[in-house]
């Protein structure tokens, strides 16, 4: 009996070790689990604002994502300095240009009135203060028109701005195509420009050097309550204002010429005019000219997209044709 009472009181003693140390493994489990808990909340709440301040950091005050300074590109003039300009300064008549480089319309002004303007220049009748604007980026998605701005500074930057800016123009794609948002792209055509094509470039280009800027003149484009891009102002009056008789290269050739003679030729003097001013307002419907292509996408082709587009076509003269209003429409 006495041995059985001894078994019996060994197996509880033993079982009742088991049941204690089963006890104390649970608790000090329990106490693992909660400090792992505990550490992954301290983490992922760390983490949310670091993520937070970030965010916050970068939407202050319409800053890039890189956070970079407003870097103007070389030589630029007027307001807040968001013009580019190409021409001599003494030049007697000033052509004020908003562009966007994904924009057709733009495109299709530039096609039909870039040799008459550039000679026109070359002459000393008249010098382009050129606008750069993301319009398309806003109305389409994509990033292409800020690339392609912040690329044609910075090949102001190395004096090749005009030979870049139409060499965007001339190889642009579908409006649809966001081909300019890739920077290998912009650097590809930038080595069909004689000397554009540098270690200083390909680093502008690359760090988004003039961003903040383009953004600025985007910013500018808007504040002015344009329509759309192109918007063409000639010393300050919209060259398509009037609708019956729109501006064709031919007659801003004939105007320039004539002012130049009012004002005793080349160099006599013109009004320089950084951004748009005029005595007269601005014609609602600001200057455009349509898409050189039929059926492309009209959405978002316009500050004010209610406005249905229509496309300006080349005549048999070259010159870009107006629609049935003989109004070119914007984009």
């Amino acid at each position: 009996m006495n041995d059985g009472a001894n078994r019996d009181a060994t197996k509880r003693s033993a079982r009742e070790r088991l049941q204690a140390e089963r006890e104390r493994q649970k608790a000090k489990d329990k106490r693992r689990r909660t400090l792992v808990v505990a550490a992954a909340v301290v983490g992922v709440l760390g983490l949310a604002a670091v993520v937070g301040l970030i965010a916050a950091n970068t939407g202050k005050g319409g800053s890039s994502a890189k956070g970079g300074p407003l870097v103007a590109p070389s030589g630029a003039t007027g307001k807040d300095a968001l013009v580019i300009q190409t021409g001599k300064d003494e030049a007697p008549s000033t052509l004020t240009v908003w562009e966007d480089f994904r924009c057709p319309a733009c495109k299709a002004f530039e096609t039909n009135y870039r040799d008459t303007v550039r000679d026109l220049e070359a002459k000393g009748l008249l010098k382009v203060e050129y606008h750069l604007a993301t319009l398309i980026d806003g109305n389409m998605r994509g990033s292409g028109s800020l690339r392609s701005a912040n690329a044609a500074a910075c090949a102001q930057d190395a004096g090749k701005f005009a030979a870049y800016h139409d060499l965007l123009f001339q190889n642009q794609p579908e409006e649809t195509d966001d081909a300019y948002g890739k920077n290998a792209k912009l650097l590809e055509l930038a080595g069909k420009v004689e000397g554009l094509d540098t270690p200083e470039f390909r680093k502008c280009v690359e760090d988004g050097t003039h961003d903040n800027w383009v953004k600025k003149s985007q910013d500018a484009f808007r504040a002015g309550k344009f329509r759309g891009t192109p918007t063409v102002l000639l010393d300050g009056k919209d060259i398509f204002a009037d609708q019956a008789n729109p501006l064709t290269p031919q007659k801003l050739k004939e105007k320039v010429e004539a002012a130049a003679a009012a004002k005793g030729g080349a160099g006599g003097g013109g009004k320089a005019s950084g951004a748009p001013e005029s005595s007269e307002p601005s014609s609602p419907a600001s200057a455009s000219a349509s898409a050189a292509r039929s059926g492309s996408p009209s959405a978002g082709r316009s500050a004010t997209p209610s406005r249905p587009a229509s496309a300006v076509r080349p005549s048999a003269s070259g010159q870009a044709s107006a629609d049935h209003s003989g109004m070119p429409m914007n984009h």
